[in-house]
């Protein structure tokens, strides 16, 4: 039996690029205006909860300041990111992944065990004893493809003055347009903080065998 089906690991690799085009782009976007706001409405810096970096040419797309190239940049990858996590979550649902590896029982959420599996990973024993995942990487790809993505495609729309006339509620859901855009800003390094902390602990479990298994399916 393969570690990692097909439709997971093409989605793997598709979703990084696109997450790595969104990101750098957004950061470009985000020099354009560097302060977020609550609310409706926001432009004095009075009115900002948060003044924002500026991001040098090194971590955006393009190289350098272009809020148009940016938004192009933008909006190319998003269409593949949103259509690619709706197909993932539609084939992971009928072929049983996500009931099967990603689930997680009532005795996992037990106080001593959830102990056992931090202390198994600050040993770097990373032994699943015959699952796929662990508590812990159940619990962060949880959040990751059932709250995070979500909530950056949810308020990505409800940044669009298109929302206003046609789905008005997904603005009002988060509570207004600059509480979409601030939304989104933290979801999106809540994302780099994931990668940065997946990349560590694939360096820290056999890099070539995890990349590998990512390749090419791997075995159980």
């Amino acid at each position: 039996m393969k570690r990692h089906a097909l439709t997971t690991r093409i989605w793997h690799w598709v979703n990084l690029a696109c997450l790595v085009v969104l990101f750098m782009s957004g950061l470009n976007i985000s020099n354009a205006h560097p302060r977020l706001y609550w609310g409706h409405w926001g432009f004095a810096p009075d009115q900002a909860w948060l003044f924002l970096p500026h991001f040098p040419g090194w971590m955006t797309i393009p190289g350098h300041y272009s809020l148009a190239g940016a938004r192009l940049w933008h909006f190319l990858a998003a269409w593949p990111f949103v259509i690619g996590l709706l197909l993932f979550l539609v084939v992971a649902t009928a072929n049983g992944h996500f009931r099967r590896d990603l689930a997680t029982r009532a005795g996992e959420w037990r106080w001593a065990a959830i102990k056992a599996d931090v202390l198994a990973h600050l040993r770097l024993q990373f032994d699943h004893q015959g699952a796929k995942f662990n508590f812990l990487q159940k619990i962060a790809y949880g959040m990751v493809i059932f709250v995070l993505l979500p909530v950056m495609i949810l308020t990505g729309l409800a940044m669009s003055p298109a929302m206003d006339a046609n789905w008005p509620w997904i603005v009002d859901l988060f509570g207004g347009r600059q509480s979409a855009r601030s939304i989104h800003f933290l979801a999106a390094w809540g994302l780099f903080g994931f990668l940065v902390l997946h990349v560590v602990l694939v360096l820290l479990s056999g890099p070539l065998r995890q990349l590998r298994d990512m390749i090419t399916g791997g075995r159980l």
